[in-house]
């Protein structure tokens, strides 16, 4: 008799801070009438491939917030340096947990067939240790901006670079178009998956010198010749770093309500 192979279990872990530098206290703005935070765990909650949502907190505030809401929620160490290592101390204490997926709390727009998909690159690829997405860019203006995070990959889904800066760089700029197909431009979005043995290893890695220079966390697997395998999607979202950003997350939520 032959026995099908057990599916990997995922969890979602969504990092949210307190002390947010560019829009203070952001998860838990609430215009809306909800906080941020519970937008992102409900955007979360959509997908059908993980089997729980827990949110990583350093707040007692935004641990409430979710608890209230009928949530799971952890209270990670003051001393957590990235969402990264705040994923990880979830990790460590999710035995059960084979695959880690890290959704910025700042991303409430994230499609639930995103988390899906990042946890499929996984399952599709036993060799990886880790994915993310990317989806096509196609604005000049996103193009220049260093809070759009950019990436290149190669012929097999595997992350060549990421940058803030608008990579390839294009020498010859009256020969491209931002509207070509196959795209040029890849514009990265704010999720991961790990393996969780994967994951518990990188939390102890030192960062590395490109991460700090470019402030990318990721760059640190590069650096240490890890694959990244980079899917494609046609959603697009963009996490809220600025009070422009929040009004207009605002001004969609309630065209759309």
């Amino acid at each position: 008799m032959t026995t099908n192979p057990k599916s990997p279990t995922a969890y979602v872990v969504i990092p949210a801070r307190l002390g947010s530098t560019r829009l203070a206290e952001k998860m838990l703005l609430a215009e809306t009438g909800r906080t941020l935070i519970e937008h992102t765990y409900d955007a979360a909650q959509g997908a059908r491939r993980p089997a729980g949502v827990v949110v990583a907190t350093d707040s007692p505030s935004i641990f409430a917030v979710i608890e209230r809401a009928g949530g799971r929620a952890m209270l990670t160490s003051h001393q957590c340096a990235s969402g990264t290592d705040r994923v990880a101390e979830v990790a460590a204490a999710l035995p059960e947990a084979d695959i880690l997926v890290n959704l910025q709390g700042d991303e409430p727009e994230m499609a639930a067939s995103a988390v899906d998909q990042v946890v499929e690159l996984l399952e599709a690829q036993p060799a990886a240790n880790m994915a993310t997405l990317a989806t096509p860019l196609r604005g000049a203006n996103q193009l220049a901006n260093p809070a759009c995070v950019k990436v290149v990959f190669d012929d097999l889904g595997r992350a060549m670079y990421f940058s803030r800066s608008p990579i390839p760089f294009v020498r010859e700029p009256e020969e491209f178009d931002l509207q070509a197909n196959p795209p040029l431009f890849y514009q990265h979005l704010g999720i991961y998956a790990y393996r969780r043995e994967f994951l518990l290893e990188l939390a102890q890695w030192p960062p590395s010198s490109i991460e700090q220079a470019e402030k990318l966390e990721q760059l640190r697997v590069l650096e240490r010749g890890h694959a990244i395998a980079v899917g494609v999607t046609d959603h697009s979202s963009s996490g809220i770093d600025t009070a422009d950003d929040y009004a207009a997350f605002v001004a969609r939520h309630r065209c759309a309500a």
